[in-house]
């Protein structure tokens, strides 16, 4: 709002003023403003027609709101006005048509993007510079190959993207490395940037973006090497979050936390940050769920100030008088009247993500004739399972491009009655969208193992088990008093794990009982904390003919391993009764569970999709109930499969429980060859039944909303 009130006084002044109309354009539509943006970029073509700037910007605002055939005229305009430019003509109209057409891909609106892109690199190569003409096709082929991966056309994208990666400019080879990584093609994207470093030895950043690549690829050991190199080039303003992602994914979740917070101090309006905390929180050894829920709530609180009323938000009544009565009734009489417009707030749609996994069975099985879904995509990623959640989602927004402000906008345009946020803390999430509120309930599930702490998020999913209600006159461990969320909880278990590829089951044969009992986890390192590596040690201490299996990303990495054979060496275990896998394709990945006897939930970070996958594999998980959601899902999901007798309440049973049952070969073995089996009869199993759970949570939470907030606020705490 400064920036538009300095614009409003500098166009004041200068009445013609072509980049003050061009900017105040830019700022109106990244405000969600478009007639003002639409009215800002007019005056600026009414100011200087020959430039082509204002035409694209006026065709960018156009097609955002629908109309394609004035903002094809715009473009044309634009390409008209880029083509009479006298000094470098072929330059400014590959910088128009990759413009246009990258304004286009981010839309979302891949069949316009294409032809401009391929023009954009038709002028790039009628250069005269041979060098500079290639690099800045390669520029434009980034953008196309992205563009065909997002169609599914992988193999032409291949094609093109090889070709981007002659380029030599470091820039380039940067922004290509990204959007490979982006679309899992991390191998790839690490060459490009070996071969970047080669050309540039002497830069910084070509350290800097190796080192970051390798983090983000769990490689560490060569990540701190490249970290100091890029150091000792340049002074690196975010070093220390690099050490810190270094410090976490090694396993120390307090070394990172106090690096985090000390960050923090110096820079406090760094949202990114402030979820890195609270991440890096749920991992501790050293913290209780009491300090966890004080950090979330005390780094968040700020985010609510200013925010919107729920009362300001204007929506129909579900039915003639939205009358009283029970809300799960309610929910179950709306089908007659409107149907519930319900929002997704996600990046996450895409292979191998567990939100991905868990949601792509909810949107197949959603009741269409009660809900009306939208899906506001906000990644920098997608593949065909992308394209099959589009597919199934009523509505989708591609939000990825659009500010906070942008989207609220365009939430509230949708009229949506109920956003759940998919993401939490975790990449690209949108807390202070929902800080802010977009929508008159907000709700948060699945893609964080717990309370956000942020002000306006109305509601958590949990279950009975993972959010156990709190006993009159006493406050446990996991109770309400935990979640600055109200909590629903949902019948069963929290997440419903229905994969849709099939996996075969294991054949386990008599054999298995008698080779050596092997335990395992295939849970990310930083879940691998001094208390849980103690409390494998005392299992294998007290089971000597007994090893582990541990499997993980980071095991590609020989420092990774290096670190965790000598910290177990250091809790009595020999480094050869432990076996460390890296990573391998999701398929390959569930068949390796063939070689896990028993599984080892770790805490106080537990497995979550990793423990359902194990589950459905054969391999029954032995679990400690800890004192908040994330140290519960296990106790959770072991309940649901009628497997109590796996979960322990403390330190002492967890041990005696896994060698007990590591003891008893014979039971294991039946347990294990009927286990997808038993899964089947538990309701836990059931999507169907669990999507109407979530049906009746959201028209739930709704009819609070109504009955409760807008008609007596006074009767909230009552209710």
């Amino acid at each position: 709002m400064a920036a538009r009130a300095a614009f409003a006084d500098l166009l004041r002044l200068l009445p013609t003023h072509y980049s003050g109309w061009l900017e105040t354009g830019h700022l109106c539509r990244q405000m969600g403003a478009m007639d003002q943006a639409d009215a800002a970029y007019r005056r600026a073509i009414a100011a200087e027609p020959a430039r082509y700037e204002a035409w694209l910007g006026l065709m960018r605002t156009l097609e955002m709101q629908g109309n394609f055939e004035e903002g094809e005229a715009c473009l044309q305009q634009a390409t008209v006005a880029a083509a009479a430019t006298t000094s470098n003509g072929p330059q400014t109209l590959r910088e128009a048509w990759h413009r246009a057409g990258q304004y286009r891909l981010e839309q979302g609106d891949l069949a316009r993007a294409l032809p401009a892109l391929r023009q954009a690199r038709h002028f790039a190569l009628q250069d005269p510079d041979a060098a500079r003409g290639r690099d800045e096709a390669a520029e434009v082929l980034i953008d196309i190959g992205e563009l065909l991966l997002r169609d599914n056309q992988r193999e032409r994208a291949m094609a093109l993207l090889t070709e981007a990666s002659t380029a030599t400019r470091e820039a380039t080879l940067a922004r290509l490395s990204q959007t490979a990584f982006r679309f899992n093609l991390w191998q790839e994207a690490i060459a490009i940037l070996r071969r970047n470093l080669a050309l540039h030895p002497q830069s910084p950043w070509a350290h800097w973006n190796l080192a970051h690549l390798l983090a983000e690829c769990w490689q560490m050991g060569e990540a701190q090497t490249l970290l100091q190199q890029a150091e000792a080039l340049a002074s690196m303003p975010k070093a220390q979050i690099l050490r810190a992602t270094v410090a976490s994914r090694l396993g120390e979740a307090d070394k990172a936390l106090a690096i985090y917070q000390r960050y923090h101090a110096e820079h406090p309006d760094d949202v990114g940050i402030a979820s890195s905390i609270a991440m890096c929180a749920l991992y501790s050894d050293a913290l209780s769920p009491q300090e966890v829920a004080h950090i979330h709530r005390e780094n968040f609180s700020a985010l609510g100030v200013g925010a919107r009323s729920r009362e300001s938000f204007v929506r129909p009544p579900m039915r003639d008088g939205d009358g009283d009565g029970d809300g799960k009734k309610e929910g179950m009489a709306v089908a007659s009247a409107r149907r519930l417009r319900v929002g997704l707030v996600t990046a996450d749609f895409h292979f191998q993500h567990p939100v991905n996994i868990f949601m792509q069975p909810v949107l197949r099985e959603l009741d269409h004739s009660r809900i009306e879904l939208s899906v506001y995509f906000t990644g920098i990623s997608s593949d065909a399972q992308t394209l099959l959640a589009k597919s199934r989602a009523e509505h989708w927004v591609e939000a990825t491009a659009l500010n906070d402000s942008q989207l609220a906008r365009r939430i509230d345009e949708d009229a949506i009655d109920v956003l759940m946020d998919l993401s939490g803390h975790t990449g690209h999430n949108r807390m202070r969208l929902f800080a802010q509120r977009a929508a008159p309930v907000q709700m948060t599930y699945l893609g964080y193992p717990g309370s956000t702490g942020v002000p306006n998020m109305d509601w958590l999913l949990g279950d009975a088990v993972v959010t156990p209600v709190a006993t009159p006159g006493v406050t446990p461990d996991g109770s309400d008093d935990l979640y600055s969320e109200k909590v629903w909880r949902l019948p069963g278990t929290v997440f419903c794990y229905a994969p849709e590829e099939d996996y075969p089951y294991p054949t386990f044969t008599p054999a298995q009982a008698k080779r050596p009992l092997t335990f395992g986890s295939f849970n990310n390192v930083p879940k691998l904390t001094p208390h849980t590596l103690r409390l494998w040690a005392r299992i294998l201490a007290a089971l000597p003919e007994s090893r582990l299996l541990l499997k993980a990303p980071s095991f590609s990495d020989p420092a990774a391993i290096a670190a965790f054979s000598a910290r177990l060496s250091a809790e009595g275990i020999a480094p050869q009764r432990v076996e460390f896998r890296g990573p391998v394709g999701l398929a390959e990945m569930m068949a390796e569970y063939a070689d896990v006897d028993i599984a080892l939930d770790p805490v106080p970070y537990n497995g979550g999709t990793t423990s359902l996958q194990a589950l459905w594999m054969g391999a029954p998980v032995v679990v400690k109930a800890g004192g908040h959601f994330v140290s519960r899902m296990g106790a959770s999901f072991m309940t649901a499969a009628g497997l109590t007798d796996w979960v322990a309440n403390d330190d002492d049973a967890y041990v005696a429980i896994a060698v007990a049952k590591g003891q008893d070969r014979k039971d294991l073995l039946q347990l294990k060859r009927t286990l997808r089996e038993r899964l089947l009869t538990y309701p836990a199993w059931d999507v169907t039944a669990h999507t109407r759970a979530m049906e009746a949570a959201w028209l739930g939470c709704f009819y609070f909303y109504r009955k409760f907030i807008l008609r007596a606020p006074s009767a909230v705490a009552a209710a």
